[in-house]
């Protein structure tokens, strides 16, 4: 997901996602771990989509 499509989004959505991605990214290693991982790329896309909300959930507490 593009920062720009996130950053029209509320802060409750922003967390709701953040929690959704952070139970992908657990998924995903915990396949990884049992050499189940169909996509090793998708790991790299979650934590990159969590820094992004992250980073625009600072921005938005800043802007308070």
């Amino acid at each position: 997901m593009k920062a720009s499509d996130m950053r029209r989004k509320t802060a409750d959505e922003l967390k709701d996602q953040l929690v959704s991605l952070k139970k992908e990214q657990f998924n995903l290693r915990f396949q990884r771990a049992t050499q189940q991982l169909e996509k090793p790329t998708e790991v790299k896309k979650v934590r990159r989509d969590i820094a992004r909300i992250k980073m625009i959930l600072a921005e938005k507490n800043a802007a308070k």
